[in-house]
């Protein structure tokens, strides 16, 4: 990865510095935010601006609204974040515009206004060039600290960055890149991942890439039936994607080219159908009977990723290892969780899925760094760039 400028770089003081933060955080019907982790991820950008006496002006998307759409609006973001900050945090009613302006003009140092949310514009996903103009006229400096949203080229993430300069990393976007460093570019070995999710085909390209950079793999969740059936076993009604089988072989035939140990469930909790209320029973991985689907892993699949564990130095997870949002098959999935979180390894995870597991699960501060960022974090662990961080002002080496 190259090396970025950080916030660090550039001078700041009475400046304008417009952050491209995450602000997409769960809201309920009654506009009450459920989970602020992403606003609590960018508090140590906005607190070193407001010390720097900055003029700080962010800006986020919240979901994915046509048009303007009150629903998503990013007022109920500005009390929290004036909670956690201790400080009034000014409301734009729009992110561009006269009104805008204004406010921007008026704001002093050590001030924060947060912009409405950016795509009630559409210039913002569609990378249009004259709305990045319009919020490159807002500020001085420009920081991008959303990785969650880095491999999109939208108007404030790719256009912005090449218009306004200077263009740094915040320190969300810089530790996100860091700790990925640490587990894929120069890892302390053994490194272990863990896979688990629906899909083979979503998780192909990271499978490819984790392949040539691991030690170990274990692959679980609904994926591990299309590699069970193509090792020619019977899966009982497991969802299994026939048109990946060769590609399934080709996997298991590649790791043991390369001597990477890939481990697939040697048992799972099996259920008639999708439900808390379906009868159960624990089955060993080739017993799966006809019209049973596997579910979650097994109890003994549980205590091999623990001996798969034990001698790791570096950890990463993305992906459940069963339907963890029914009690009755959360259990494999909340015990790697734990696993992890108390590993001695270096450990990441990421993945929206993992993610709320992780939190489900009560050990979120225990793991070393879990993601922000769900689609960024994937298209880095199938080893291809952020259009976002390339246009980001190199550092000068040396």
């Amino acid at each position: 990865m190259p090396h970025k400028k950080t916030l660090r770089d550039v001078q700041v003081t009475g400046r304008r510095v417009l952050v491209r933060v995450d602000f997409n955080v769960p809201i309920d019907d009654q506009g009450n935010i459920v989970d602020d982790t992403r606003i609590k991820a960018s508090l140590p950008t906005v607190e070193y601006l407001l010390d720097a006496k900055a003029k700080v002006i962010l800006m986020s998307h919240l979901g994915r609204p046509e048009g303007r759409d009150e629903r998503f609006s990013l007022q109920p973001v500005a009390k929290r974040l004036s909670r956690l900050v201790g400080v009034e945090v000014k409301f734009a009613p729009d992110c561009v515009g006269d009104e805008v302006r204004r406010m921007v003009s008026s704001l002093k140092e050590g001030e924060i206004l947060l912009l409405e949310n950016l795509r009630f514009h559409a210039g913002e996903t569609k990378g249009d060039e004259s709305f990045a103009k319009e919020l490159a006229s807002l500020g001085d400096v420009c920081v991008i600290d959303a990785f969650g949203t880095c491999h999109r080229k939208h108007a404030s993430m790719y256009v912005l960055p090449k218009i306004l300069k200077p263009a740094v990393m915040g320190f969300l976007l810089e530790k996100e890149v860091t700790y990925f460093e640490k587990a894929m570019v120069s890892p302390q070995r053994p490194v272990v991942a863990l896979l688990g999710g629906a899909k083979v085909s979503s998780k192909l390209g990271i499978i490819k890439n984790l392949l040539k950079r691991v030690d170990k793999i274990f692959i679980g969740g609904a994926m591990a039936f299309t590699f069970i059936r193509a090792m020619g076993y019977p899966v009982g009604d497991s969802p299994v994607e026939e048109d990946l089988i060769p590609t399934a072989l080709d996997i298991l035939e590649i790791a043991r080219k390369l001597g990477v140990k890939l481990y697939l469930p040697v048992d799972f909790v099996v259920g008639k159908e999708v439900s808390d209320s379906t009868p159960t029973k624990v089955v060993p991985w080739q017993e799966i009977p006809e019209e049973w689907r596997g579910l979650d892993i097994g109890p003994v699949s549980i205590e091999l990723i623990r001996e798969i564990l034990s001698d790791a130095q570096t950890v990463i997870w993305n992906g459940p290892m069963g339907v963890f949002e029914l009690d009755r098959f959360k259990n494999g999935t909340f015990a790697v969780a734990k696993m992890v979180a108390e590993s001695p390894a270096l450990t990441i995870a990421g993945g929206g899925d993992t993610d709320h597991a992780i939190h489900r699960a009560g050990v979120y501060n225990a793991i070393d760094f879990v993601s922000t960022g769900g689609g960024a974090f994937l298209q880095l662990l199938e080893g291809n760039h952020l259009p976002c961080l390339e246009v980001l002002d190199d550092r000068e080496e040396g």
